[in-house]
């Protein structure tokens, strides 16, 4: 038992001296690089200065960019909320309008057993609608009787009419909205196929 803890020991003695010899060369090569390092530093040139104030320079002139960047991302989105607010709150207050005036058309009807009046009060309020459309830039898709244009109408029917050209509008069911020209809705239509 005696011999193999020897032999563990001088087993360990060796490693341990490698390690203790790697060590040690290791702290002689930091040694040497640091007064290498040294040595450099103090022979720097007015060149290498001047460059390294150039880098210096450069680096502060990108974090001020990355900075201003970040600030102007920051305000962009903060205005582009600002504007989606204040555009809805333009939209929102035209139609408060017209549901007022459904409101009254409401009470109306209540009070009154006059049909035409009634009609008469509801199709006020559709032209409100349509002249508040007007004032925000939306306007109805023409269809009826009109060559087909996907870009504008959906076909959700066809039918056959030899008075017509094929691909022709024969019937709008439920109409079509654009604001200026991207469309909002498509004309959902009855196209005409003679074939």
């Amino acid at each position: 038992m005696k011999e193999s803890s020897k032999q563990t020991t001088a087993e360990e003695t060796p490693q341990q001296e490698a390690q203790t010899n790697t060590a040690d060369a290791a702290n002689g090569v930091d040694e040497t690089a640091g007064k290498k390092s040294e040595g450099a530093a103090e022979e720097k040139t007015p060149e290498q200065d001047e460059k390294d104030v150039k880098i210096e320079e450069l680096q502060n002139r990108i974090l001020r960019l990355q900075a201003d960047f970040d600030n102007f991302r920051r305000r962009n989105t903060s205005e582009r909320e600002q504007l989606a607010t204040f555009v809805t709150a333009d939209v929102v207050g035209k139609f408060l309008k017209v549901l007022d005036n459904f409101e009254r058309a409401e009470d109306a009807a209540r009070k009154s057993d006059d049909a035409a009046g009634i009609y008469s009060g509801i199709e006020m309020i559709r032209r409100q609608f349509e002249q508040t459309f007007k004032d925000l830039g939306v306007e109805e898709i023409k269809a009826q009787g009109e060559k087909f244009d996907p870009e504008m109408h959906e076909a959700v029917m066809r039918g056959q009419n030899p008075d017509m050209d094929d691909d022709t509008v024969e019937m709008v069911l439920e109409k079509g909205y654009k604001l200026r020209d991207k469309v909002i809705r498509h004309s959902k239509v009855k196209v005409i196929s003679n074939e």
